[in-house]
């Protein structure tokens, strides 16, 4: 991993050349890299390596452990801790826990799936060095972008820049992007990797 660098980002004009891109640099090894794009295209996650998810199971994780929860502490509240004779029911009826152990089933399973998906999409990221590329601001417009990561196994920065090179994106368009001195620094400067 080269210091500082947190990648090589490339600029395309047309979302099949950013898909192409991807794919392209999926097959050639590249596993930490992420795209850019005004709009979804069918097909990119899978071409990042995104073949699964793992939202439904956390959404599932919630919802058991609601059911769960709400289920005992009814249980404990009615049975054990406070228990009352009311019309002379068991002090276990479970018919009437349903209402409750359903209700916070819907509410768990909501909650965990709502901050889950927010932790794996790593929300809220107030400063990335993308939003240093100038033409950055144009990805939720018009412009794609793929970008390979410092961290990735396979990165060495000329090698990167070669293969987008060989790809048939103009040396101008590629530039390396860096996280600066401070890991959350503002407005640090970015590197146009032109020959």
């Amino acid at each position: 991993m080269s210091a500082g660098i947190h990648g090589i980002i490339a600029g395309f004009d047309d979302h099949e050349q950013l898909l192409h891109a991807t794919r392209r640099a999926h097959a050639a090894g590249y596993r930490k890299m992420d795209a850019y794009s005004p709009f979804p295209i069918k097909g990119l996650a899978q071409a990042l390596g995104y073949n699964r998810t793992f939202v439904a199971p956390l959404f599932l994780i919630g919802g058991v452990a609601g059911a769960l929860g709400g289920y005992l502490l009814l249980w404990y509240s009615m049975a054990i801790d406070w228990p009352m004779n009311i019309g002379g029911r068991p002090l276990h009826s479970w018919p009437m826990f349903i209402p409750i152990t359903f209700e916070l089933t819907i509410l768990c399973s909501a909650l965990f799936g709502f901050f889950g998906t927010l932790a794996l999409c790593r929300f809220p990221e107030p400063y990335h060095p993308v939003f240093n590329l100038p033409e950055f601001a144009r990805a939720s417009r018009d412009r794609f972008f793929l970008c390979i990561e410092a961290r990735d196994a396979r990165f060495n920065l000329e090698e990167v820049r070669d293969f987008l090179v060989l790809m048939g994106v103009p040396a101008e368009q590629l530039t390396a992007m860096s996280w600066g001195k401070e890991r959350y620094g503002v407005g640090r400067a970015v590197t146009v990797l032109a020959r």
